[in-house]
């Protein structure tokens, strides 16, 4: 029961990693030294980054220094994230909730 569960992880993982541009692998993510939770540390701590690289640029753009089309990719990537992120946090919700159904 936990191959699904672990599966559909690393899958959210890989999905944000490729969202990021970093291009690595699921198995790299599940071979990694810290385990699925460094992993996850990892892309959340990735996802605030994004998140502020998009502010700095819309204040960037506010101020005259900084291009539009920077502000759109920013917030874009920001976007992106942010979805992965819901996304990621609905699978583990659900995988919680079906080991709970499981009878004892």
């Amino acid at each position: 029961m936990a191959a699904p569960i672990l599966g559909a992880a690393l899958g959210a993982a890989a999905a944000y990693r490729a969202a990021q541009g970093l291009g690595e692998a699921a198995s790299t993510v599940a071979g990694a030294a810290g385990g699925f939770g460094d992993a996850l540390n990892r892309a959340v701590r990735g996802a605030i980054q994004t998140g502020h690289q998009a502010d700095a640029s819309a204040t960037a753009a506010l101020t005259g220094t900084g291009s539009v089309t920077d502000v759109v990719l920013a917030i874009s990537r920001a976007e992106l994230a942010l979805q992965t992120a819901t996304t990621v946090r609905d699978r583990v919700v659900t995988a919680y909730q079906d080991v709970m159904r499981m009878p004892i």
